[in-house]
């Protein structure tokens, strides 16, 4: 991201015409366009979400390490919690699947998708890349020991029947996603900042540009409540809608979890791919995995406290053929990602077990 000394005009109206929408939306002026405002609003959805992105990244750069990656952290996984409580809430608690199909969809898109596509375009354009071997060996590591506590232990436990923790081991495993997640934050940001930090930094503009101005920084977190605030609002008008839509096709529930992932983690992916094709793949790394760690460590617990809350059951373990693909794709970006190079060999592997992911969810 490169700012100036202003913010771009689109960060401020996307969030004005957001709130626009949800203003016109309880009017009759547009029932009549049925399909086509539908389309309007999840355009509103999507602009919201991009800006409120955008005003985190403006508020991280001013406040600096290691306060910037959890402002970063916090503003997307609050969309994510947002999208996830919103149709939960629409479906009256019966959706106890939902929270689990998103993070287990975030964790595929971008282990396989997000990576794969970096690691073909840059060595596609490049050839051969490098990066530190220390920083994604550590990100690895714990999104390993995040996604199966979460994931995949929960069909095997037995205090409650079926892929579901009880109150006690939901608690227990919240806290150890947070205990998890907070670790690897105080090592990127503190402890082994040189793990995550590019080979050559020189000409990475964004990393040396001057913080922005206090009013520009106030202004990007007032406008980031907006956005957040919006997002909230329109993902609950349109959670029937998405439903209805996905079961027209007849597709499998997981498809909406599929496509709230999706949503969530398109700012990350355009930033992740432009940084493989400027041949920074550490930073490319560092955007793609880091995205994920904070989607499933503040994601779970933070659905978890509502569960508690409000009693609804959550499931969280997945069947046994995610479970097989979850296993294979940890298992190759810890083979892909353990030289320290890459080639589009390890770009094209990925990106094939991301298409029998997308292709299985939808042909079960």
């Amino acid at each position: 991201m490169r700012l100036t000394h202003q913010l771009p005009k689109w960060s401020i109206l996307a969030p004005l015409a957001a709130c626009v929408l949800l203003g016109l939306s309880f009017t009759d002026i547009w029932s009549s366009l049925g399909l086509g405002w539908d389309a309007v609003l999840a355009a509103g959805l999507a602009a919201g979400i991009l800006a409120a992105v955008f005003h985190a990244e403006v508020v991280a750069h001013k406040v600096g390490e290691p306060y910037g990656t959890l402002v970063l952290a916090i503003a997307v996984t609050a969309i994510e919690v947002a999208l996830i409580v919103s149709l939960t809430m629409a479906a009256g608690g019966s959706a106890t699947g939902l929270a689990r199909d998103t993070v287990f969809a975030a964790v595929m898109i971008i282990l396989n998708g997000m990576v794969g596509l970096c690691l073909l375009a840059g060595a596609g354009r490049h050839r051969e890349q490098s990066f530190g071997l220390h920083g994604v060996s550590a990100a690895l590591a714990t999104l390993a020991a995040i996604s199966v506590l979460t994931l995949v232990l929960p069909n095997y436990t037995t205090t409650t029947p079926g892929p579901t923790y009880s109150s006690s081991q939901l608690m227990f495993i919240a806290v150890v996603s947070l205990v998890l997640y907070g670790t690897f934050v105080l090592v990127q940001t503190v402890r082994h900042r040189d793990y995550f930090l590019p080979a050559v930094e020189a000409a990475d503009e964004d990393v040396h540009a001057a913080p922005p101005p206090t009013r520009m920084a106030v202004l990007s977190l007032l406008l980031l409540l907006v956005c957040l605030t919006t997002v909230v609002l329109l993902a609950k008008m349109l959670s029937p809608r998405l439903e209805a839509a996905v079961a027209a096709l007849g597709a499998p529930k997981a498809l909406v979890g599929i496509i709230i992932a999706g949503i969530v983690l398109l700012p990350e992916s355009i930033a992740a791919y432009q940084a493989a094709r400027a041949n920074r793949l550490q930073t490319s790394l560092n955007l793609a995995l880091g995205s994920a760690l904070a989607s499933i460590g503040l994601t779970i617990p933070a659905v978890a406290l509502v569960s508690l809350a409000t009693g609804w059951t959550l499931s969280l373990g997945i069947d046994a053929k995610s479970t097989v693909l979850l296993l294979l794709s940890l298992t190759v970006a810890a083979l892909s990602l353990g030289t320290g190079r890459t080639t589009v060999m390890q770009g094209t592997v990925h990106l094939v077990i991301f298409a029998v992911y997308l292709f299985t969810a939808i042909v079960p």
